[in-house]
């Protein structure tokens, strides 16, 4: 018996007759989509994914569901399971004309293992989800090499997710983000916004830089009509570095410093909050009871030179530019006065930069402000050469 191979096919000649209306086939392949390549990238991503794994991972990647044993939360009086997802929104179109595809995977975790941390959870595991318009292997194990690279800041194992080709919906070199993250805290010890009361001192830690928030305003002022000279130029009001280097700093994952400050000091921390899209002024108030108002004192805190230049940039005043991006802010604790030297303290040995950014008083739940017209105070007196 003989066999003959043709691209779409393997036939043999004793094998029934194809069909009529099969004798023009369209592929998959044709299609658009590559399943071959997905293969391809599944084995070159699986390396980065092996180095977050943590000792509760079953199995491997590749099957139909992530395993997770939460054996370990059978010593919590009461394990609470809390979820996040989000994605990384138009920041990726900055990697996508940049080139640069290795750090929007950890602004990806980053914005779902913050997120949890703001109950005080750990985060277990994450699950990915990467769509894009022509697969190719090399740059998805870029993107996910970046996810590894979050998942093992946050301390959360990459268990799962999905390559998904989408020809015809997107660009061949367009890609989207998205991300799944589970965590477990003991309810006994979980943060909780009831706590807070008035006199409670508000703890800021340092952001990176704009994080993952804002970039569809700082994409529209500072990269449209831009060439890649103007991009690439670096600047000194930048500290060096040039606007596309700047707005691609990863965002920064708080997790493994302030679950050790949450351990070591116990109850100290009332509250947290993960200061994302709204900026300052829409995160920091779901993290308060309706009896009190959170006053941050303006002035108080270092804002990041990328966040002054695309203020300047899109002539942004104190109030658009507080509910817009975090302006040097990546989370706000809010902790008991009698605890703040101690938590702070160790916060700055885990290698935070902190700063009291205000306190807590009598109110309606809101954020009010202190110091009007310091915020850019010291960025004042920079020249803008955009």
């Amino acid at each position: 018996m003989t066999e003959r191979i043709t691209v779409s096919a393997v036939e043999r000649d004793d094998a029934p007759a194809m069909p009529s209306w099969a004798q023009d086939a369209t592929t998959y392949a044709q299609a658009g989509v590559d399943t071959a390549e997905g293969a391809r990238a599944v084995d070159a991503i699986k390396g980065a994914v092996h180095e977050t794994y943590r000792d509760e991972v079953i199995g491997d990647i590749g099957g139909f569901g992530g395993l997770f044993s939460i054996a370990a939360a059978k010593n919590m009086a009461d394990p609470i399971l809390v979820s996040g997802t989000d994605g990384v929104g138009t920041k990726l179109k900055v990697a996508q004309l940049a080139g640069k595809h290795d750090t929007v995977g950890i602004d990806l975790v980053a914005m779902c293992a913050n997120d949890i941390l703001a109950t005080g959870a750990e985060p277990l595991f994450f699950l990915d989800y990467v769509a894009v318009g022509k697969l190719k292997a090399e740059a998805v194990a870029e993107v996910v090499s970046g996810i590894a690279e979050g998942c093992k800041q946050a301390g959360c194992a990459l268990i799962g997710g999905e390559m998904a080709e989408h020809p015809g919906v997107m660009e061949a070199d367009d890609y989207d983000l998205s991300g799944f993250c589970v965590g477990v805290v003991d309810r006994p010890e979980m943060l909780d916004p009831k706590r807070v009361q008035a006199g409670d001192v508000l703890i800021g830690l340092a952001s990176s830089g704009l994080h993952s928030n804002g970039y569809s305003l700082a994409r529209k002022v500072c990269v449209e009509d831009k060439t890649h000279y103007e991009l690439r130029l670096e600047r000194e009001e930048l500290g060096g570095k040039s606007v596309e280097e700047a707005l691609l700093e990863p965002t920064r994952i708080y997790v493994k410093q302030v679950l050790s400050v949450l351990k070591a000091h116990p109850k100290a921390v009332r509250a947290l909050a993960h200061i994302t899209g709204g900026g300052i002024s829409e995160n920091l108030d779901r993290a308060l009871p309706a009896t009190v108002d959170a006053e941050v004192t303006l002035g108080t805190w270092e804002v990041p030179p990328i966040a002054s230049f695309v203020c300047r940039a899109a002539k942004l005043d104190e109030t658009e530019a507080l509910k817009t991006f975090n302006m040097g802010l990546g989370m706000v604790l809010i902790v008991d006065p009698a605890k703040a030297d101690a938590v702070e303290e160790a916060l700055r040995a885990a290698g935070e930069k902190t700063y009291r950014v205000g306190r807590i008083v009598e109110g309606e739940g809101k954020v009010v402000y202190a110091n009007d017209g310091a915020l850019f105070a010291e960025a004042d007196g920079q020249s803008d050469e955009e």
